[in-house]
């Protein structure tokens, strides 16, 4: 008698579950959200993967990671195409369409208002590429030279634009500039020489340059930023001084240079929809508690990452939800042996 009711019990159980499975009842369903990033060989697009490996399915969500020309596109792609929740974007990028906004651009207007930061991320360092037999050794040595500042839409090309102006006190020429891809930049350089610089703007070690060979030192080298040079005063009210470490691109390097960088975010939409409200919940508490395993096995700018939301300039606004779920953050702390043993964490 016992067995068979506690059989009964089992299949009604079994019952109910397909039921609740079928009905979708108290199950968490998993969505297919987008992030865009940048060039497929590029930082940003390392941290839309790290994301969506150590951190999206925490939250039951399904992060496809799309490669892009850049921020700017970025910013445009994050407004309005279906299913991308998340966009990576550089500071200057983001600042431009709020200043146009302020000026009373419509368009900016609507692309950049209702956007939201998620995170500030790190900051991209932009290297600058000449040739190894080029008489140009600093930035401010550019005023001349023929320049790909990479795709249109890229955030490196905003800031090569925006430093050139900022530098040289007017616009690039358009004699001087070129949009093409980095690839097809780098080949122009060393082939036909119809290019003098290529500008990459990635989070080091960027990918594209730290996968060169070492002979490539036979015909590339990267020119460095002084940042006491009179041309430097206008653009640091902007951009920041970094460090690029020999370790970074041991291939070409012997000893560590200071270039410029600028910032890069984590931003998505103001989002109110009672569902994708909760997901964005999920997604800040999986960043807090996975955060020491991005650290640990992503791309190695996640370690100059903080969970701290510090203050935003004019016009940028934190995400709520998420903004909540960091600020009461309290990343997982991996305990030793010896504290195990102690009882001093779980």
């Amino acid at each position: 008698m016992m067995t068979t009711t506690i059989k009964m019990l089992v299949g009604a159980a079994v019952a109910a579950g397909g039921l609740l499975l079928a009905c979708g009842v108290g199950l968490a369903a998993t969505v297919d959200y987008k992030i865009v990033t940048a060039s497929d060989k590029g930082t940003y697009y390392a941290i839309g993967k790290d994301l969506a490996r150590y951190v999206a399915p925490g939250a039951d969500i399904n992060l496809e990671v799309l490669a892009t020309s850049g921020s700017a596109a970025n910013v445009k792609l994050l407004r309005y195409e279906p299913g991308v929740k998340f966009a990576v974007v550089q500071a200057d990028v983001f600042q431009a369409f709020v200043d146009r906004s302020g000026a009373g651009n419509a368009e900016a207007s609507a692309l950049i208002r209702p956007l939201r930061v998620i995170l500030p991320l790190y900051n991209t360092e932009i290297h600058y590429i000449v040739r190894a037999d080029s008489p140009l050794n600093y930035l401010h040595d550019l005023r001349d030279a023929k320049i790909n500042g990479g795709l249109v839409g890229s955030g490196a090309a905003l800031i090569t634009h925006t430093l050139y102006r900022m530098m040289f006190g007017g616009p690039m020429p358009d004699a001087q500039a070129s949009f093409l891809s980095n690839e097809e930049a780098l080949v122009k350089l060393i082939g036909d020489k119809s290019v003098d610089v290529v500008v990459v703007a990635a989070g080091q070690p960027a990918p594209l340059i730290a996968n060169m060979k070492p002979e490539a030192q036979k015909f590339i080298k990267l020119l460095k930023f002084d940042p006491n040079h009179p041309s430097a005063k206008l653009p640091l009210g902007t951009y920041t001084p970094a460090t690029v470490f020999a370790r970074s691109y041991p291939n070409l390097l012997s000893e560590d240079f200071t270039t410029i960088s600028v910032g890069a975010f984590l931003v998505t939409y103001d989002y109110n929809l009672r569902g994708t409200v909760e997901s964005f919940r999920s997604f800040g508490r999986s960043l807090c508690q996975n955060f020491e395993r991005l650290q640990e096995h992503g791309h190695p700018k996640w370690r100059e990452v903080k969970l701290a939301l510090p203050e935003l300039g004019s016009g940028w606004i934190y995400y709520p939800p998420t903004a909540r779920e960091l600020r009461a953050c309290t990343p997982k702390k991996r305990c030793s042996n010896e504290e195990r043993i102690l009882g001093l964490c779980n």
